[in-house]
């Protein structure tokens, strides 16, 4: 695996005792339509996972409900047996049903088959980070996280996780998280137009717990901003890539794992990190989540 330069990843960041670049690679985008059923171009998809391997990339981002199932066989198929220095994070607390949907499976026997499911599929005795996926398709949602949460602290007692999380989680929930066990990660929607996370990002980052936004480019409904687009012009870069160097900017706990099927398209995310923004653009860019 190529050793990444600083400007390439936007540096690294420690999930607990694991070193891993600031600049991820999310693998959601890698199933089918929908995140259903197989990829159209499963080589291509093969393709996509080990051009980020090449680039340096050592941090990429699954869940076991992506498929379901495929993604996780993917990164097998094109990664196992795995680098050292490659860290695989998945999510658990969610599954699917027929119509596509991602209705919550919290119980502690959705979460024990979740993870062992992950392990199989992934090829791993052992998995490096698991957060627990809370709320709903919607959003998070207010209530405690205790029960599943201490599930998945008996599943990391006997082996099966190295390291815990949660994702889609309100701050109340973050905080009772951390009075049960040790957490390296939050996982939530955050991007430069929803910035409702903005206080969670500077608690964490004096903790030095990291902070992985998805939808790090709007998701299903990318970014549109004028003010976005005329940073871009300027800067002859692509809007996404400057969204991309606007959140390593933000913070320095700010992980970022935008997913694509495509090998062009990781290319051009991975430019993003790269690029210079000034103070002035920073403002300016800024203003666009107030």
């Amino acid at each position: 695996m190529n050793t990444p330069s600083a400007s390439l990843t936007g540096g690294t960041w420690t999930l607990g005792d694991l070193t891993v670049t600031r600049f991820g690679y999310g693998a959601m985008q890698l199933a089918g339509p929908g995140v259903m059923g197989p990829p159209a171009d499963h080589d291509g998809a093969l393709a996509v996972l080990r051009e980020a391997a090449a680039l340096g990339i050592t941090h990429i981002d699954t869940a076991g409900a992506y498929g379901p199932r495929v993604t996780n066989q993917l990164i097998r198929e094109a990664l196992h047996p795995y680098p050292a220095s490659l860290h695989i994070v998945t999510k658990v607390g969610a599954v699917r049903d027929q119509q596509g949907g991602w209705p919550p499976a919290r119980q502690p026997e959705d979460l024990r088959r979740a993870v062992h499911e992950n392990l199989e599929d992934l090829g791993l005795d052992s998995l490096d980070v698991v957060n627990l996926r809370l709320g709903d398709a919607q959003g998070p949602r207010p209530g405690s996280l205790a029960e599943p949460f201490e599930t998945l602290v008996e599943l990391q007692q006997q082996g099966l996780i190295r390291h815990l999380g949660v994702s889609n989680a309100t701050a109340e929930q973050v905080a009772e998280a951390q009075t049960i066990a040790p957490i390296v990660c939050v996982q939530n929607m955050y991007n430069l137009a929803h910035r409702q996370d903005d206080e969670l990002i500077d608690e964490l980052a004096d903790k030095g717990i990291a902070y992985v936004p998805f939808f790090p480019l709007g998701g299903f409904t990318p970014l549109q901003s004028t003010t976005l687009s005329a940073v871009a012009t300027r800067l002859d870069a692509t809007p996404m890539s400057v969204a991309l160097a606007w959140l390593l900017r933000r913070s320095p706990n700010i992980l970022l794992i935008p997913g694509t099927s495509s090998v062009a398209h990781l290319r051009e995310n991975v430019a993003g990190a790269g690029l210079s923004l000034s103070d002035e653009e920073l403002t300016e860019l800024d203003k666009i989540g107030h």
